[in-house]
């Protein structure tokens, strides 16, 4: 069985070597690449919220949204006070014209992050 050639890219070398190529996928803007190295680091370290939220991230920004909200959802259920993740949560809720659930994590985020309103 041969394998192929782009897969053992995405997938070779250590964690480290595969998050910082994530890294560099993402910051040039091929999240869909960033995805894929994403996708097996994940699966190896399900703990760990970076990985998993730059995947939600590379997710969201190539417009896959029930993706990105699988992603953001583990992490919220796991860390119910990750700021991040929340509001990650609330925009793709709202990308997803769900604004009544996207508000409920848009004001956790806001309470998280010390943003209240003026009266």
């Amino acid at each position: 069985m041969e394998t192929q050639p782009e897969t053992v890219y995405y997938d070779h070398g250590t964690p480290d070597e595969r998050w910082e190529r994530a890294r560099q996928f993402f910051d040039a803007k091929d999240y869909a690449g960033a995805a894929r190295v994403l996708t097996g680091l994940v699966e190896e370290v399900p703990e760990q919220t970076g990985p998993r939220l730059l995947l939600a991230r590379a997710y969201y920004h190539s417009a896959q949204l029930s993706r990105a909200e699988a992603e953001l959802r583990v992490i919220v259920e796991r860390d119910p006070v990750e700021h991040y993740a929340r509001l990650m949560l609330g925009r793709t809720l709202q990308r997803q014209a769900r604004h009544e659930e996207a508000e409920r994590h848009l004001r956790i985020a806001s309470a998280l992050a010390g943003d209240f309103p003026q009266e």
